[in-house]
């Protein structure tokens, strides 16, 4: 059911999940347009879902988001381990068990008289949103992820400064491949998805890219690295989504947080390559991980101008009458998808992708 525009007159913002450069952008536009624009109350949220749940919660006035849209993360925190339909508290026995605190969080919001909440984050968020949306809250989100695996989107902002970051690393480690003739294996997030690590190995000039839509057989990287070793290639060089896995093969598991909404946590695939591939190529080869780097610093112009965008959509899709909606861009324009059909999918590479045709045409090896 739509929700009357006069209804609005306060609302809630938070940033959810992992940080992401853009994050701000979007808290800016969000903000600044409620005010100068609608006369509205904008409350922020602290640490995402947990500030809900907590109810540590500020008014967020027109100077507080003033000079923020070129600074990376966020200035009201984020959380990547609170699911208020799912969120661990401790029993009298000292151990934990899984709790539904929705009630709690829509008492929250009724207290400082919270008519609509926007949420800005990427699958786990939304996934989240939606369950919150079953208790009669009127929700928008945004979406935000480096991994730009949100399903409805055609991209989410963050992706770009990861991308940008991602290959610049890339860059600085030809160098140093090439002065010791090295095989290096560069591993960059992305989690099921290989968007960064497809991205970042095509701009890099990557002679190997592994992302997890492509199982690899490591005799065939092997023998693409030994052959240019062979013909005078000196070096080479290897981007690897952290979620790629040899054919037949699993994942590559860091560690497993069961209280956290996305229990696994992967990491470790540039590490085992770099075993393999000197064992069987007798080719000095290193591992590179670039981890939580590509989440910082400050966001491209590209990523700023879409978050804005994002943010300033989202409030006035919210004032037209829109709910529980995720506000996306499908062919180059902005428009709305339901949460319900977002929420638990991901945006994977598809194997036709033009950039993974442009990247066998200039015969870079993915693996297979």
């Amino acid at each position: 059911m739509a929700v009357q525009k006069k209804m609005i007159k306060t609302i809630g913002v938070l940033t959810g999940g992992g940080d992401c450069p853009g994050l701000n952008a979007v808290i800016r536009a969000v903000t600044k347009t409620a005010i100068s624009k609608h006369s509205l109350k904008v409350i922020g949220i602290f640490d995402g879902f947990l500030g809900l749940i907590e109810n540590r919660m500020h008014q967020l006035s027109y100077d507080d988001v003033s000079n923020i849209l070129t600074r990376g993360g966020t200035i009201l925190g984020s959380c990547n381990k609170a699911n208020p339909a799912q969120y661990p508290v401790a029993t009298s026995s000292g151990k934990k068990r899984m709790k539904d605190l929705r009630d709690d969080c829509v008492h929250h919001l009724h207290q400082r008289n919270i008519d609509a909440l926007i949420c800005i984050g990427g699958d786990g968020t939304m996934a989240g949103a939606a369950l919150l949306a079953q208790k009669g809250l009127t929700i928008m989100g945004v979406p935000k992820t480096i991994d730009n695996d949100l399903y409805g989107t055609d991209i989410t902002f963050g992706f770009d400064t990861a991308v940008t970051t991602a290959t610049e690393a890339l860059d600085k480690i030809h160098t140093t491949a090439s002065s010791h003739h090295r095989v290096m294996i560069v591993e960059v997030m992305g989690r099921y998805a290989g968007w960064i690590a497809l991205y970042a190995g095509v701009a890099s000039g990557s002679d190997v890219i592994l992302i997890p839509e492509i199982p690899y057989r490591l005799d065939k990287v092997c023998e693409f690295v030994r052959r240019r070793s062979q013909h005078g290639k000196k070096f080479s060089i290897i981007t690897v989504a952290e979620g790629a896995k040899e054919k037949g093969g699993k994942m590559v598991v860091h560690k497993i947080d069961k209280y956290s909404p996305d229990p696994i946590r992967l990491g470790g695939v540039a590490d085992k390559l770099a075993r393999e591939i000197e064992q069987l190529t007798s080719l000095d080869s290193r591992a590179v991980v670039l981890g939580h780097v590509q989440r910082g610093g400050t966001p491209t112009p590209f990523d700023r101008t879409l978050a804005t965008a994002f943010g300033h959509y989202a409030l006035e899709q919210l004032m037209a009458g829109k709910k529980n909606c995720l506000v996306v861009r499908q062919k180059g324009e902005l428009t709305t998808v339901r949460l319900a059909d977002v929420a638990g999918k991901i945006r994977t590479v598809p194997k036709t992708h033009p950039l993974i045709n442009a990247a066998r045409g200039v015969n870079t090896c993915l693996g297979d």
